[in-house]
């Protein structure tokens, strides 16, 4: 009976600080983004900007059609308003390249983000 007493009272540190622990980790890139675009070939806007966010590692925007994930590794795939765009993220900054269309006519350039 002892024992079991000792045993119950050593594991229940363990047990209480295992459920503090938050089901899912934050992903380290979570966070407002300004990203930049540059056109390298094409119609479309020479560049543009916007600000975006992560949150759980899923990208949204205001006022944009986005869709897109961030993994933990900071490896980027999304889509923005029927443009794709894939990429790095490493710390607070990432690039990587994009394609698109512009009135049917094809697009492609990179772009550029910093953490804010």
């Amino acid at each position: 009976m002892r024992f079991a007493r000792i045993a119950v009272i050593c594991a229940a540190p363990v047990f209480t600080s295992a459920l503090a622990v938050p089901a899912f980790a934050q992903n380290p890139y979570d966070g407002n983004w300004q990203v930049t675009i540059v056109t390298k070939t094409g119609s479309c806007e020479p560049t543009a900007s916007s600000m975006l966010t992560v949150s759980d590692g899923k990208i949204t925007a205001p006022g944009a059609n986005v869709s897109g994930t961030i993994g933990r590794e900071g490896l980027v795939r999304v889509s923005i308003n029927g443009a794709y765009a894939n990429g790095q993220l490493n710390g607070n900054a990432g690039s990587g390249k994009w394609n698109g269309a512009s009135a049917g006519i094809p697009c492609s350039g990179r772009w550029e983000a910093s953490r804010q």
